[in-house]
């Protein structure tokens, strides 16, 4: 019977090239994923976002003409600080407003700025007033309430300012711009009051011509200078309060006369050598007197 002869098995000692390609192959797919994460294209990104949103959320068929869904905030909620004042944070607060406002600061109709102490809210008095009027307009009651959405929760100062071009004005009902810019405001206030925002966080001033932010040889400065800003204020000032009911009126006379001799009041030499008795010398002057 003829001897079987024993097959040789041939040992591929190369196998490990085809494991170690495959593993370069995802590596390189990995490095290239990572690469195109990280030069994010942000009009994309919000359009992506915005479009999964869409067909994922079940309220997308329930929006209104605004864009916003029924019973949807208008705005995030805005944290207070920790220290528990129910101060609102001025960045979030700015985030806010841009968010809210974004169609109006796009078309130049409202300008948003702010720096440590103060939150700054422009708008053209064009989309607020008929010329010549402190009659809210329908857009302006939209828009403000929408500002009282935004700045209920928080209880900073709001201080409303009025401001007009040098055109003059002199009907019966306001003689100047100093009456008209001063009318706009308080009835801003007023409709901030109405729509849930408490009065004691509120102040209305009229500035007139006074503060013009552009030139007023041009229809476009005036244009500019009327105007109406919103001042969300970081925190309250220390402001010196009424005397106690019980006080005579002797006393209370004593301590409000404000008289070079008095304890409380202080002598503050002006840049053109004139003295502002004060009570508050280390307040900052406008005039640079420190």
């Amino acid at each position: 019977m003829p001897r079987r002869r024993s097959r040789e098995l041939s040992v591929n000692h190369e196998r490990w090239l085809v494991s170690y390609a495959d593993f370069i192959t995802l590596l390189f797919a990995f490095f290239v994923v990572m690469y195109s994460i990280s030069q994010v294209n942000e009009s994309k990104y919000r359009v992506l976002s915005s479009t999964l949103t869409d067909a994922f959320d079940s309220r997308s068929h329930a929006k209104r003409a605004d864009g916003k869904f029924e019973g949807e905030a208008l705005v995030p909620p805005i944290p207070s600080s920790p220290v528990g004042d129910h101060k609102g944070n001025l960045d979030l607060l700015e985030q806010a407003f841009k968010a809210e406002f974004a169609g109006l600061i796009d078309d130049q109709l409202m300008q948003v700025s702010s720096n440590e102490m103060w939150l700054q809210v422009e708008l053209r008095d064009s989309i607020l007033f008929s010329s010549g009027s402190a009659e809210v307009s329908d857009t302006a009651r939209e828009i403000f309430t929408r500002v009282a959405e935004i700045i209920a929760d928080v209880d900073n100062p709001v201080q409303i300012e009025g401001f007009t071009d040098n055109v003059p004005i002199q009907t019966s009902r306001y003689p100047s711009n100093w009456e008209l810019s001063s009318a706009r405001a308080a009835a801003i206030v007023k409709w901030l009051i109405d729509a849930g925002v408490g009065p004691s966080r509120l102040a209305a001033v009229g500035y007139g011509k006074y503060q013009p932010v552009a030139s007023n040889d041009s229809a476009d400065g005036r244009a500019q200078n009327r105007r109406v800003a919103i001042m969300i204020a970081r925190d309250h000032r220390v402001r010196p309060q009424a005397a106690a009911p019980e006080a005579s009126a002797g006393a209370q006379t004593t301590a409000t006369r404000s008289s070079a001799g008095s304890a409380d009041i202080k002598p503050v030499e002006l840049n053109g050598g004139e003295l502002l008795y004060s009570s508050d010398p280390d307040l900052p002057r406008t005039n640079g007197t420190p």
